[in-house]
């Protein structure tokens, strides 16, 4: 297992210096959410790091990968190959950084969709990654960035809603998974 330092470091050479950024800065959001809910913050730091160590593969290479390790793809994921990164992050983090927690497997692999019943770590790094400081396009950051530190659950669901929303007025269609999990957690909060 590499430390964190040692993981940060190879990761520069997988990642475009933008991209590097915004890993660094999920990883103190997952670290600081994790602290409040008492999840294990270093699993959050090497969730929040390792994350998104796929995103700068080009979308063809993607789906040759997908392929090359045998994930199965949903028609949506044949649409919108940007987001195989998630599934193909697992591999990468396996394969490349030596990570076999399950937990921090699944955070990597849900962080773009969500799921239903998604564990507490997994809540943690799809969050961090929505609300970290450097973006500044989704409506509501400040005020979710605020709500995260008093209830992650209803931040998590306001988060999924907003995505819906938000592909709903561009006219885009939504990741079914992301559609399972807003209206598992929106039941589940009745």
């Amino acid at each position: 297992m590499y430390t964190l330092e040692q993981l940060r470091q190879k990761l520069t050479t997988y990642l475009s210096p933008k991209r590097y950024q915004h890993s660094l800065r999920v990883e103190e959001m997952a670290a600081q959410i994790a602290q409040r809910y008492e999840c294990d913050v270093e699993k959050a730091r090497i969730a929040g790091i390792i994350h998104d160590c796929a995103k700068n593969i080009p979308n063809k290479q993607k789906l040759v990968l997908c392929k090359k390790y045998h994930i199965k793809l949903t028609a949506y994921e044949k649409e919108y190959p940007d987001l195989l990164h998630a599934q193909l992050g697992v591999i990468l983090a396996k394969r490349d950084f030596n990570i076999e927690d399950e937990d921090i497997l699944d955070a990597i692999r849900y962080h773009t969709t969500g799921r239903p019943n998604m564990s507490l770590l997994e809540k943690i790094i799809y969050i961090a990654d929505y609300i970290e400081p450097g973006r500044d396009k989704a409506p509501n950051l400040d005020e979710l960035r605020d709500l995260v530190m008093k209830d992650l659950d209803k931040t998590l669901i306001r988060i999924l809603e907003d995505t819906c929303v938000y592909l709903k007025q561009k006219n885009k269609s939504i990741d079914p998974k992301t559609e399972e999990a807003y209206n598992y957690y929106k039941q589940s909060s009745k």
